[in-house]
């Protein structure tokens, strides 16, 4: 409104929101604490689930709506959607990603000359496998920055023709065993061509590492995988996948792994993609379909 800004979040704190102050005189609320330091702003704190917030020049008043029993945070959050410089549930979001780089490499330890990351959003797991794992960590993919992100590209002809505009692999890759990390394999659409990027560079290996567990069921909350039919894990097993995606090794966090690495150890975290069970009960045979006109 004119005098005032409110914030609402969802009973079950799906998605972050905190609050932060500019020089004592106004409000911002924000999704990631990474914006509020761009323009100055003090984090105070976040939005807490079913939390209704007004900020005004008097401060902050807020109504607690009744909160789900049990919060549930999406786990993406961690792994890729958030800023790798955000802070979330008063964690260090490039921190949590570099202790799944490390757990993945003390679950599928591999002999390499290298390990790298799918930029930019898996190079604070790379590091975290190459310290852990004792191999040099190093750039081998250069990020064209005028390209988004393909993951959340609407047409998976258009994620396919974006990965070979987006990434350039350096010429010292040649004869080199690779161990590749990304934050997660959706659909697997841009993962088979970064791969042949690799391969065409005269990689002599390439070992992948996914600092995620396999994606075996859809997204009801938001985000842009809405059916088992488009998730490769769901219709592939792990050694399949390799084949389709041409790496000489495949190898995912497991969900133990993942709960040990974040707060709380995934309790109040949203892990439904992973492992099915739903914070909220949903129709088995809904699908993306409905919530899209017809063209």
């Amino acid at each position: 409104t004119r005098d005032a800004v409110y914030g609402v979040r969802d009973p079950w704190g799906f998605r972050p929101l905190c609050i932060g102050k500019l020089n004592g005189s106004g409000w911002v609320l924000a999704s990631e604490s990474c914006a509020l330091g761009t323009i100055g702003e003090t984090v105070l704190r976040e939005v807490r689930p079913g939390e209704i917030v007004r900020l005004d020049s008097q401060g902050i008043t807020s109504w607690q709506q009744p909160a789900a029993a049990r919060p549930a945070l999406c786990v993406f959050e961690y792994i890729y959607f958030a800023r790798p410089d955000s802070i979330l549930e008063g964690h260090s979001v490039h921190e949590i990603r570099r202790k799944l780089g490390t757990r993945v490499a003390q679950e599928h330890p591999v002999e390499a000359d290298i390990v790298i990351g799918v930029p930019d959003s898996a190079t604070a797991h790379a590091i975290g496998y190459a310290n852990a794992a004792g191999i040099p960590y190093g750039e081998g993919l250069i990020k064209n920055r005028y390209i988004g992100r393909t993951f959340i590209q609407p047409d998976e002809r258009l994620r396919q023709r974006k990965v070979a505009l987006k990434y350039n692999p350096l010429p010292d890759l040649a004869g080199k065993r690779i161990v590749l990390v990304d934050d997660s394999i959706v659909r697997g659409t841009t993962s088979g061509p970064i791969v042949a990027l690799l391969r065409q560079a005269g990689a002599r290996e390439v070992h992948m590492r996914i600092a995620s567990p396999p994606i075996r069921y859809p997204c009801f909350m938001g985000v842009d995988m809405a059916t088992r039919e488009e998730l490769i894990a769901a219709r592939m097993s792990v050694e399949e996948i390799a084949r389709h995606i041409h790496v000489d090794s495949l190898g995912y966090l497991s969900v133990e792994g993942l709960r040990s690495a974040i707060p709380h150890g995934g309790v109040a975290h949203c892990m439904a993609c992973f492992t099915g069970e739903y914070p909220v009960a949903v129709e088995a045979t809904l699908g993306k379909a409905v919530f899209e006109s017809e063209s």
